[in-house]
């Protein structure tokens, strides 16, 4: 997709945006004619066409509406009618929206297209289709084009990991995948398998993965901003390929859907897509655990005692707790090797979180005032919103063990999703800017391109948006 500003003098396809305030103000008799089937209400769409035209009328409802509802009129407009457009330069006329509403337009255009299994065949992809604004300079556009096709590629890459069925993302193949992405973007890759894992005391990640067929993958993505006395990020994204529950297995209901148990990892991956296409001026330290949670003769057992990175001994009482026992190896790991100025866990962690938010927002710890409230604010301003939940001593009482140092669940029916994250407080070596974030709720779910429940994207604007403005 090209973004113009307005060149031609005829087109052939036209979207108008208005708020239902100005489309009231629009007087003409032809709106009259129309206003029994459109009155600018939120993802309304009217299509007019004759003999030299086709219109979109495209409602974005009230006139107050924020930047991101900008996004998800595109985003529905898009998934609706993606099929129907025409690759052809098409006038956008929408005076009265601003740069961010429409940076936030064009998001929502590109992000809209995606469907499993993705491929780049909509017009939208099409090198014909043109954007024109009448409005906004080209050097503006520019811009904004490079901003929204870096985070589609970022959020596509995250949904279709996601989506991919458990027999297509095997360790090995996703592995490659890593590798390869790294090579194209310019980051590093380090990957340690079961031997380098065993010889660093990766002993957490490890006991998750004893049980699997496939070898071990502790990946490392680290992206190097060019610019000087650049703020690091360190991130670390939970990616169990797909969990059965180890041992304590789990019930056959839904366990199909367990291939989204690496949506900590898809997010990050599609935030380091977007910080390497955007160049951004800010380092980031990516860090993968990836394995599966297998049933098998070596599997973990219900009783077992490992020995973490860190030292600190952890009695596994479900082995279906296996995501802060990655997560533990990959924190204290990040912390001991790494000097960063923040550091976030991102995990489909607590069907504790599922059940308090259900797939309104997720669930944030952290033990730092600022950096609690940049995530909140950031995630109200992208729509991918968070709730603070305490990080309180008292819960520590229910992780300590007769026979280790830890447990990695509490025997208490209540509040798990606190008790993972004081559980992975253990493994910070003490950072003092960290946050978790229990994504378990939002990462997958119902949406607008599948009949079955399939990745959101969640987070990806979230940490691209957090981590753009972080200097």
């Amino acid at each position: 997709m090209k973004l113009i500003h307005k060149k031609n003098k005829n087109y052939t396809q036209v979207f108008q945006l208005f708020t239902e305030e100005e489309w009231a103000k629009s007087n003409t008799n032809f709106n009259k004619n129309i206003s029994n089937f459109f009155t600018g209400k939120k993802h309304e769409t009217f299509v007019h066409t004759d003999e030299k035209t086709i219109t979109y009328f495209i409602g974005l409802g009230k006139t107050s509406l924020q930047d991101f509802e900008v996004q998800q009129v595109g985003n529905t407009f898009s998934q609706a009618q993606k099929e129907r457009l025409l690759a052809v330069p098409t006038l956008v006329v929408a005076d009265f929206i601003n740069k961010k509403q429409c940076e936030e337009f064009v998001k929502g255009l590109l992000i809209g297209t995606y469907n499993y299994p993705f491929e780049k065949t909509h017009a939208f992809w099409n090198p014909a289709f043109e954007l024109h604004f009448e409005n906004i300079s080209q050097k503006t556009l520019d811009h904004i084009s490079q901003k929204a096709e870096a985070l589609s590629n970022g959020q596509t890459a995250c949904q279709e990991w996601l989506n991919k069925p458990a027999n297509l993302k095997k360790p090995d193949i996703f592995s490659s995948y890593l590798k390869n992405l790294a090579k194209k973007q310019g980051l590093k890759y380090t990957v340690f398998n079961r031997k380098k894992c065993e010889e660093l005391g990766l002993g957490a990640y490890l006991a998750v993965n004893q049980g699997s067929a496939y070898d071990a993958a502790f990946t490392i993505l680290e992206y190097k901003s060019t610019v000087k006395n650049a703020k690091t990020v360190g991130l670390v994204g939970k990616c169990v390929l797909f969990d059965t529950g180890g041992i304590s297995i789990k019930g056959s209901a839904n366990l199909h859907y367990m291939k989204s148990d690496m949506g900590g990892a898809t997010a990050v991956l599609g935030t380091l897509i977007y910080a390497a296409e955007m160049k951004l001026p800010v380092n980031i330290i990516a860090v993968l655990p990836i394995t599966d949670n297998a049933v098998s003769e070596k599997a973990l057992l219900p009783s077992d005692v490992v020995t973490a990175y860190n030292g600190k001994t952890i009695e596994v009482i479900d082995t279906d707790a296996e995501g802060r026992m990655i997560l533990a190896d990959g924190l204290s790991y990040l912390a001991r090797n790494y000097k960063t100025d923040c550091m976030i866990d991102l995990a489909t962690l607590t069907g504790s979180s599922v059940r308090m938010f259900g797939d309104t927002c997720g669930a944030l710890f952290s033990n730092n005032e600022d950096l609690k409230n940049l995530l909140i604010k950031t995630g109200d301003h992208t729509n991918q919103r968070l709730w603070n939940l305490p990080l309180w001593d008292i819960w520590k009482d229910d992780i300590q063990s007769d026979v280790a140092d830890l447990k990695n669940i509490s025997l208490k029916p209540v509040g798990d999703c606190i008790i993972a994250a004081k559980f992975l407080e253990q493994f910070t070596e003490g950072h003092p800017n960290w946050a978790h974030l229990d994504i378990a709720g939002v990462a997958f779910g119902n949406v607008k391109y599948a009949k079955e429940k399939a990745a959101t994207g969640f987070g990806v604007q979230l940490l691209a948006d957090l981590i753009e403005n972080y200097h």
